[in-house]
């Protein structure tokens, strides 16, 4: 079926205009924090003429945030994938993931400060028995292929690549306690820190 051209436009408008909010949304959370970031803040930093633009392309507040963690989860799905381009062995692999995220929020501090906010108010539903496989996967993977080629040592995968994704997705909330933290030096302690605990030696 063919798509004529004025829903072409409508719907590239539309998918701008959700952009917009998310994008509003991110830095007024990250600005205000999530309990001060109601429609009318965004919607004024967004330079909307109403906050029934909002409501228009977002059932409700839960529906907005979903779109946010969407999004933030997204632009470090694609970022990753070009930083662990090239990369092949489990070694190499496991400390690229490692500076690859620090990188990422290095770049990235209003969109994590955000990512925090909303989890820390309990603003999104998490559902351990689905998503934690999710979030854990790459990592996991990674330690399986290492431990395959023999590169890394006898552990459990799921254990450790818990403590990997715990120790990256933690650094913003340290963030938050010491703004000025060398974040490049973080990523080379970590990187130490579980090159010393995989390795097979």
């Amino acid at each position: 079926m063919r798509v004529n051209d004025g829903e072409a436009d409508r719907s590239f408008t539309a998918t701008a205009r959700r952009a917009q909010i998310v994008a509003a949304t991110i830095e007024t959370i990250a600005d205000l924090g999530y309990p001060q970031a109601s429609f009318a803040r965004i919607a004024e930093r967004a330079d909307l003429s109403s906050t029934r633009l909002i409501s228009y392309h977002f059932a409700g507040k839960s529906e907005l945030m979903e779109a946010v963690v969407t999004a933030v989860y997204t632009e470090i799905g694609q970022f990753m994938a070009v930083r662990m381009a090239g990369l092949t062995g489990g070694r190499e692999l496991l400390l690229g993931y490692i500076r690859g995220y620090l990188e990422f929020i290095a770049e990235h501090r209003v969109q994590m400060k955000a990512l925090l906010g909303i989890f820390l108010a309990g603003a999104l539903d998490y559902d351990p028995e689905t998503s934690e496989l999710v979030v854990l996967d790459p990592v996991e993977r990674i330690l399986r292929r290492g431990q395959e080629t023999g590169e890394f040592r006898d552990f459990d995968p799921r254990v450790v690549a818990a403590s990997v994704q715990r120790s990256v997705d933690g650094v913003p909330m340290l963030l938050e306690t010491y703004p000025g933290l060398d974040l490049e030096g973080c990523a080379a302690e970590l990187c130490t820190l579980f090159d010393l605990a995989t390795r097979k030696d």
